[in-house]
């Protein structure tokens, strides 16, 4: 098995929305704002070399909406899917699988495309099977007034128009291991209905894919929960259990959306889990 980063674009997310109810003086110690409050953001995904199996986890936003819809976001960088495959010696068309943590924009929006005259979307990944879980497929299909805004359904639909789309056989337990995926997946609902957050037995290391659970190093304190969050007091006992396992057994956490730390390690202490050490993705993968 190897693990690749996939870097699908930058981004700026508004700093008070990303943390909540922590004031300003405190999150921007660790996540500094722009003059309009924006923070780094990185849609950093990864692909999953095992066997003959390409899996990619997340795409990123994608590039078929709108010049008002990104402006909204304030792109930056000049990284994108291809140019990360093909780092790689990888291509779109060599995807076997690509799994969703959720179907918020920022993690889906690349898995669908516009066709070459645009009438119409299509999966971006040709050869490749979409894996959600039925309950978060019905929850984004049908969105509630507060998440409307993330569930887009041009981002959605077409993965399943297409006979591209498949559900993961989740258990009852909160942390499952999927045959289909070959890694464990620990379910949380905090965030939205039934993310998923995959554990990779990678070598000696267990590297998890923190997705939306833990969005960057600043939100390790229980408290720093997203103002996004449907469900923000079970955000902190899903995310105390899931940061007191990663302490327990040094787990390496693989950082979706920090634009500077791409992977850590946490530990316990008197003020509870914090920060231990920071890896890039070469020093670990």
């Amino acid at each position: 098995m190897k693990l690749y980063p996939i870097e699908s674009g930058n981004f700026k997310l508004d700093g008070g929305a990303m943390f909540g109810v922590v004031p300003k003086t405190i999150w921007s110690k660790t996540n500094p704002a722009d003059d309009n409050n924006l923070i780094d953001i990185a849609a950093r995904c990864m692909l999953i070399e095992d066997g003959n199996r390409l899996i990619l986890i997340d795409t990123g936003m994608g590039d078929k909406q709108s010049e008002k819809f990104f402006g909204y976001y304030s792109l930056w960088g000049s990284h994108s899917i291809d140019k990360s495959l093909a780092k790689y010696g990888f291509s779109r068309d060599d995807i076997t699988d690509v799994f969703m943590t959720h179907l918020h924009f920022d993690h889906c929006g690349g898995s669908v495309q516009w066709n070459s005259d645009k009438t119409f979307y299509e999966p971006a990944f040709k050869n490749a099977k979409f894996w959600t879980n039925e309950n978060h497929w019905e929850w984004a299909t049908k969105p509630n007034a507060r998440e409307k805004a993330s569930f887009l359904s041009e981002n959605i639909l077409p993965m399943q128009e297409s006979g591209q789309l498949n559900f993961i056989n989740r258990p009852e337990a909160d942390f499952g291991f999927s045959e289909e995926m070959n890694f464990g997946i620990y379910y949380v609902d905090g965030h939205t209905e039934k993310q998923m957050i995959p554990h990779i037995q990678y070598q000696d290391k267990t590297i998890v894919f923190c997705a939306d659970l833990l969005a960057t190093a600043g939100h390790i304190p229980l408290p720093y929960v997203m103002g996004y969050d449907t469900r923000p007091l079970l955000t902190m006992p899903e995310k105390s259990k899931f940061l007191n396992a990663a302490a327990d057994n040094n787990y390496y956490l693989f950082l979706e959306h920090d634009a500077h730390n791409q992977i850590i390690t946490v530990e316990h202490t008197e003020k509870g889990v914090r920060l231990k050490e920071v890896f890039t993705c070469e020093d670990i993968l």
